[in-house]
């Protein structure tokens, strides 16, 4: 028996050819099923390949019609890009990015992602620092107003020799050296101490000048408060803070404000002047006292219509007994807002577990909406709710309508194939909620494959 190759049946080379179109039009029906669902992505990526941490504000900032944000890319595709410094700039309008590098290869490390300010003349000031491993505060101005796709060359800061800075946290008060206002940077590390610092500049951050130490833990180990600010832009800063690490001490959370020279608590009694500062935890007002089964890490701090603040952090619970890196299996949010007289403090939600092993304390992050005092916007692991049915990293919407008492929990992200982390919502003008967030695989601050997206919410 012969079989003829030429004939259309009962031939070898028509049954490949069969099977490699099979193949072929499978694969392209895949392929399109997956732009297909990449396309009903409700968000919009804005960096392929960026992390943040929370500690360094402002990440994100709305200019008009232009999205503004800053990230530390980790080379996660392409290794060129490993710890470059990045800010992207988003036409809200038209919907199109454009990607500037701030500084080639400082740090894969998150700690080390820009803070951005919008100086009253249009143009951006952006200030970055590697984590902990200098003495260096790196910052860069825009060439032209309100334009953040090119800038002048870098200019570096030094508060002191032995100095070793993390963080960028800028804030302007425009009645303190009238008429251009005196610009205040907060970081960590003034001469070595691991405390939070603070530096000024009386020309819109083109030169600077070191203040001093802002806060202060005495203790026979040294310790790094943790701190979230808030300013008004006339003449009030608020900070809220930590005792230290919550892997190196049962942390509490406490606030104070700094208003006209003077560092105050929360019912505005002067402890001391700024310039003879630092305050410490018992001089400013307690939220929350941690103890070895409660212990506190601040996430967020703002302000409302009437200039009054209210924060949230993360609580780990259960801890008490179990060695150090291998606990963080329930981590709840808490809210907590100043009523102009007290207090009021509450938990909100399960958190879930930590992110990875070795950090307990990593939840997957909670802000508030700068605007709408009413809504937070986390992200866990389990339902917020319950605290049950655990699986992906998810954002969550809260809201409430009793002043924080309870919450109601609404999903912005479902099944997931990868996590969703450490939610950010910018300030802006209108009832539109601009949503932003990390996606994607976080192993370690110094190893994640991140996008940084953005989702339009009413």
């Amino acid at each position: 028996m012969s079989i003829d190759l030429r004939s259309p049946c009962g031939s070898a080379d028509w049954g490949l050819r069969a099977l490699l179109k099979r193949f072929a039009m499978g694969l392209a029906s895949l392929l399109f099923l997956a732009s297909a669902l990449a396309a009903s992505a409700p968000w919009v990526v804005l960096n392929d390949d960026g992390g943040w941490c929370w500690f360094e504000d402002p990440r994100v900032v709305v200019d008009g019609g232009k999205l503004v944000a800053g990230t530390v890319a980790n080379g996660s595709h392409d290794p060129a890009r490993k710890g470059d410094i990045e800010v992207v700039s988003y036409d809200l309008a038209v919907g199109t990015t454009v990607r500037s590098t701030l500084h080639k290869n400082l740090q894969a490390d998150d700690h080390a992602s820009p803070a951005l300010l919008l100086r009253p003349d249009g143009r951006w000031l952006a200030l970055y620092a590697m984590h902990g491993a200098e003495n260096r505060i790196y910052y860069r101005l825009s060439v032209r107003p309100h334009d953040a796709t090119e800038w002048q060359p870098e200019k570096v800061f030094v508060p002191s020799p032995s100095t070793r800075v993390t963080y960028s946290n800028p804030y302007l008060l425009d009645r303190e050296n009238v008429p251009q206002g005196r610009l205040y940077n907060f970081f960590r590390g003034y001469d070595n101490t691991a405390k939070p610092s603070w530096m000024f500049s009386d020309d819109l951050g083109e030169n600077w000048t070191m203040g001093g130490l802002l806060i202060d833990f005495q203790a026979r180990r040294k310790h790094r408060p943790y701190v979230k600010y808030a300013g008004d832009g006339r003449d009030t800063i608020h900070f809220a803070f930590t005792e230290g690490h919550p892997m190196e001490f049962d942390t509490g959370i406490y606030h104070a404000v700094y208003r006209a020279g003077q560092l105050c608590d929360s019912s505005g009694r002067a402890v001391r002047s700024l310039t003879k500062g630092p305050i410490v935890p018992a001089e400013a007002t307690r939220i929350f006292a941690g103890d070895s089964n409660n212990i506190a890490w601040i996430h967020g701090l703002a302000l409302d219509g009437q200039g009054r603040p209210r924060l949230v952090y993360t609580v780990q619970k259960n801890a008490a007994g179990v060695p150090r890196g291998k606990a963080g299996q329930d981590l709840r949010y808490h809210f907590a807002r100043w009523d102009g007289s007290k207090w009021h403090d509450a938990e909100i939600a399960f958190a879930g577990s930590t992110l990875y092993p070795g950090e307990d304390d990593y939840a997957g992050g909670i802000c508030l909406h700068p605007g709408d005092p009413h809504t937070v916007f986390i992200s866990a692991n389990v339902d917020p709710a319950s605290g049950k049915a655990p699986g992906r990293f998810e954002i969550y919407r809260g809201r409430t309508r009793d002043q924080g008492a309870t919450w109601k929990w609404t999903p912005v992200t479902r099944n997931s194939k990868v996590d969703n982390l450490r939610p950010l919502v910018p300030l802006c003008e209108g009832s539109e909620t601009r949503l932003l967030w990390l996606r994607g695989s976080y192993l370690k601050y110094t190893n994640y494959d991140l996008q940084m997206v953005l989702q339009r919410l009413q």
